[in-house]
């Protein structure tokens, strides 16, 4: 149904500024891990058109003691492509990537109305809801990836 694949950092930022910041600048859709050596940005595309993007970069949470974690940012879906299971396959795309490379953790700063989403997705709340300004208020959440201690 969806063609899953890597693709360049630049074709996120439109997604990214239409869905996560309609509000801010195009520029602030350009995030300064989007070109680190081992960030990759993976999208889903139906019927030749880019609905959904995530981008996933080496990060460190101080509060996970495992040293192979990766952060899981901007992930969106166009509107009206919503409930398709675009954005799950992003994700099971980038996770099967993260086994092969044994990454422990995978984790993000999800914001709060969301949360049921990655639920779903099978991360796990962790800490206390943040206020991640100017956007709002998040709550870290993860998913074991490989087995290892992550605390």
């Amino acid at each position: 149904m969806f063609e899953v694949k890597n693709i360049e950092p630049e074709m996120t930022y439109s997604i990214r500024h239409s869905i996560l910041r309609p509000h801010q600048s195009f520029e602030d859709c350009k995030y300064d891990t989007d070109f680190e050596k081992n960030t990759f940005h993976v999208g889903a595309f139906y019927q030749g058109r880019l609905i959904s993007i995530a981008s996933f970069c080496e990060r460190k949470n101080i509060d996970f003691t495992s040293e192979k974690q990766y952060q899981l940012r901007a992930m969106a879906t166009l509107e009206e492509y919503r409930k398709l299971g675009a954005g799950r396959a992003v994700v099971n795309y980038a996770e099967s990537f993260l086994q092969r490379e044994k990454i422990e953790i995978l984790w993000c700063k999800g914001r709060t109305n969301v949360q049921k989403y990655y639920k779903r997705l099978g991360f796990i709340t962790h800490g206390e809801v943040f206020d991640y300004p100017p956007i709002g208020p998040h709550i870290i959440m993860y998913k074991k990836i490989n087995e290892g201690n992550i605390y």
